[in-house]
């Protein structure tokens, strides 16, 4: 009966906090699906800051000069920090980093399905920052003041971050697009195999979204999938236009009376082939995981028994 009473106060508290806009902390009582919820989309986010470092990783010893290869290296780098704040924010929720890994490495948990599509020029670098993360920050900039607190404060560095990151791409498409014939064709074979799956990345449109209403009710997200990726296109489209590219949909137009781009229809059948798993890269993505996990499984274990000697000292000491 207690417990009871302590769940109809908790419940009413937590309807109070999420109506007034503020914050739901780890030691607050929160309803289960919430919790549950919060939990599939913080991992979701986690594992594809670990999953995206592989298709970038892939072109640091291919960068065109030192300055490109230090620049990389450190978005990479930067990308390995994501996941671990966004894997520490996802065990307040009462679930372990080890758990975590286990279902990404299962296919029990998902991440974005643009990390599954080969990077397959140096372009692709540019284009990522630009038109992925680029996505990812029309996204986060909104997570920024979702309701539960540490999934809210690690998207405030997040952001910082992948600002320069987007930066970064831009600044490689601006040097392609003044260059020679074949660093523009370059560029824009690039940009003609990411822009549809950019577009993918903020989930399938709201009338088959079966998150997105309830995600809204609990103030986890606060604006629709659509609502996102109209921002983003608008957004982008006129800095298409100033690299002097073009866009791959001959849909697209420019609604003069709602101010937005419109564009053609998206391939939601190749969505969810990739998300079910039959992307181009998904097999191996997850394949080269579970072998960096595997081969560094050292790493951890004298961690560990670092750990457990430094504590016996501590102990030696205190006794």
């Amino acid at each position: 009966m207690d417990h009871q009473i302590d769940d109809v106060a908790g419940e009413a508290t937590f309807d109070a906090t999420i109506a007034a806009g503020d914050k739901v902390e780890p030691r607050d009582w929160m309803p289960e699906g919430y919790r549950k919820t919060l939990i599939r989309q913080v991992a979701q986010h986690a594992h594809s800051e670990v999953i995206g470092m592989q298709p970038e990783g892939n072109w640091i010893t291919r960068a065109p000069t030192l300055q490109r290869k230090a620049i990389l290296i450190a978005k990479v780098q930067d990308e390995a920090g994501h996941g671990l704040y966004l894997y520490s924010a996802a065990e307040t929720l009462g679930i372990s980093r080890d758990e975590l890994v286990e279902m990404l490495h299962t296919g029990k948990q998902k991440y974005s399905s643009i990390f599954n599509y080969p990077t397959l020029s140096w372009s692709d670098m540019g284009t990522i920052g630009w038109l992925v993360d680029g996505a990812a920050i029309v996204n986060q900039i909104a997570l920024q003041r979702a309701s539960y607190g540490p999934y809210s404060r690690a998207m405030v560095r997040i952001c910082k971050e992948e600002s320069f990151h987007a930066r970064q791409g831009y600044s490689i498409m601006l040097t392609l697009s003044s260059g020679t014939d074949t660093q523009r064709k370059m560029m824009q074979d690039s940009i003609d195999r990411w822009w549809w799956p950019s577009l993918m990345m903020f989930g399938p449109p709201d009338d088959e979204s079966v998150h997105t209403a309830q995600s809204m009710a609990w103030g986890i997200k606060q604006y629709t999938n659509d609502e996102l990726r109209q921002d983003f296109i608008n957004q982008t489209v006129p800095q298409a236009h100033y690299l002097g590219a073009t866009l791959p949909d001959p849909d697209l137009r420019l609604n003069e009376e709602t101010g937005n781009w419109e564009i053609g229809q998206i391939d939601w059948d190749e969505f969810w082939a990739v998300v079910k798993g039959n992307g181009p890269l998904n097999r191996e993505r997850i394949a080269h995981k579970l072998r960096a996990w595997e081969d560094n499984a050292w790493v951890r274990e004298a961690a560990t028994a670092y750990a457990a000697k430094q504590a016996a000292r501590r102990v030696e000491v205190t006794a």
